[in-house]
């Protein structure tokens, strides 16, 4: 789970990372009084857990009392990505003379963690990464011998910095590789890393992801916050059993396993846009399906939903059922196309037909996203939706 920036920094100052002056609110007031303490000009950053803040206007400098109030108050009555803004982080704003990217992740294709660096800081280190591949120091790291300070020097000499700043930063990145597997991170990241003119060095951004499946694992105490999902549907799934994943589309899919629902997600993002992922676990009860159906339907804007079920010792026609009694009891009015194979599954259709969900009976589902299609286009919206 990801982590907010203020709790990532926190952590980050705990490890030695050098991190601008700074502190949380939750009112105008409060922030036009922390910002004289800090001393302007200041920073103020939306607290939501979504990427892309800067561009949904999250992030604004401020240089008065005036501005930190209203802008302020403008933060507060925002939304980002469907998540309401609750919390400011007023930071000090920092000059520095360059911006650097250092992160760590997991690479699942190796099973190791990555370090990466790059003199590009900023938004766009995927783009830089493939475009300027000369811009970007990589390595992968042997989890049991750990990542130290040496190794740090080593990887960013080819980018051309000072000796100074090298040793800023690779001690940085040392510390940084401590957090990460402390904490059975996914994800520790520094974007910008700010150069001071000092040759010092400042973390203005952090962002931090826990795997969830590793808190057990972990001996030191754990803040609650660790407890927390991503936003509101992926809590709520969590509630009821499955796993909801965000994916920024607008075509809804239920599953009923992982791989059936990774699969589908692939078939259905060569022509559409996902909404989200989300697997039963296997279940497929009238109550679960029925939990499914108001768990998509939260998200805004959905155009469309995908079901994709298969029952071999579980018998699909109770989960039909509570498809069905959503549908019926509020009026679901958008187009769905539903795959159900296995047990019972002759009932099953009838049952969702039923309740007015186009049903394709054929086993591979390249066909039934063909239907979803169709459908879309008959209603003079695949061009809004196919992707390019």
């Amino acid at each position: 789970m990801r982590l907010y920036e203020h709790e990532a920094a926190d952590i980050f100052e705990h490890a030695g990372i050098p991190v601008p002056r700074r502190g949380v609110v939750q009112s105008p007031e409060e922030a036009v009084d922390l910002a004289g303490r800090i001393g302007y000009p200041v920073m103020l950053k939306a607290q939501v857990l979504a990427g892309g803040r800067g561009l949904a206007g999250g992030i604004r400098p401020a240089g008065s009392p005036e501005e930190v109030e209203e802008i302020a108050r403008t933060l507060l009555n925002l939304e980002i990505r469907s998540m309401p803004v609750r919390k400011i982080l007023v930071s000090e704003r920092v000059n520095g003379s360059k911006e650097l990217y250092v992160g760590i992740a997991v690479d699942g294709s190796v099973g190791k963690p990555v370090v990466i660096a790059s003199t590009e800081g900023g938004v766009q280190i995927e783009q830089t990464a493939k475009e300027r591949p000369e811009k970007v120091a990589r390595t992968y790291v042997e989890p049991d011998f750990g990542f130290h300070a040496y190794q740090a020097r080593s990887l960013l000499q080819g980018l051309g910095f000072s000796q100074r700043v090298l040793i800023s930063c690779s001690d940085v990145l040392a510390r940084l590789f401590n957090v990460f597997t402390r904490w059975e991170a996914l994800i520790a990241e520094i974007n910008p890393l700010m150069v001071l003119p000092n040759g010092g060095v400042l973390a203005v951004d952090a962002r931090m992801e826990v795997d969830n499946s590793a808190l057990h694992r972990i001996t030191h105490p754990l803040p609650e916050y660790l407890e927390r999902f991503q936003n509101p549907i992926e809590r709520k799934g969590r509630e009821i059993g499955v796993t909801y994943v965000d994916l920024g589309g607008d075509i809804g899919l239920i599953s009923s396993g992982a791989g059936l629902g990774m699969a589908t997600m692939d078939i259905i993002g060569e022509r559409l846009r996902p909404a989200n992922f989300l697997e039963t676990g296997g279940g497929i009860t009238e109550k679960l399906l029925y939990q499914c159906m108001e768990l998509v339907m939260m998200k805004p804007d959905l155009r469309a939903i995908f079901l994709n079920v298969y029952g071999g010792i579980n018998p699909i026609h109770e989960g039909a059922r509570g498809v069905v009694r959503y549908i019926k009891e509020h009026n679901v009015t958008l187009p769905i196309v539903a795959k159900a194979l296995g047990n019972r599954q002759e009932e099953t259709w009838e049952i969702l037909r039923s309740g007015g969900v186009h049903v394709v009976t054929e086993t591979a589902t390249e066909a039934a996203v063909q239907k979803l299609c169709d459908l879309l286009a008959g209603d003079g919206q695949a061009d809004k939706f196919m992707t390019r």
